[in-house]
């Protein structure tokens, strides 16, 4: 992944970037077939950048990673989840204007 705010999340640092994480942790599950997906991932960039220093942004191919999506029991994507100390606090299923993402960060910063 090519930007810097941006953490690719995998089922083997998952706990370790989500789970330990001073800051909020918003995370995007998608995948590459995905055209929901793939219309958000700009705005989840974009909110890695506008955010940075006040929370984290990763994402979960949940192609490459079933052991986490199936634990958090994701059944639809794209889900961008926000978790605090490790815990699932709040998250948007499917396609949202970023103002919808950014209503969601705000209330938990």
């Amino acid at each position: 992944m090519a930007d810097e705010n941006l953490v690719e999340i995998t089922d083997a640092n998952f706990n370790s970037i989500v789970g330990k994480s001073d800051l909020p942790v918003l995370v995007d599950f998608w995948a590459p077939w995905c055209g929901p997906c793939r219309q958000v991932a700009p705005i989840i960039a974009q909110l890695a950048e506008q955010y940075a220093g006040k929370i984290k942004v990763g994402k979960v191919n949940v192609d490459e990673n079933q052991e986490t999506a199936s634990k958090l029991g994701i059944s639809s994507i794209p889900a961008i989840i926000l978790f605090r100390n490790g815990e699932r606090v709040d998250e948007l299923i499917g396609g949202w204007p970023k103002s919808s993402f950014q209503k969601m960060i705000d209330r938990h910063l």
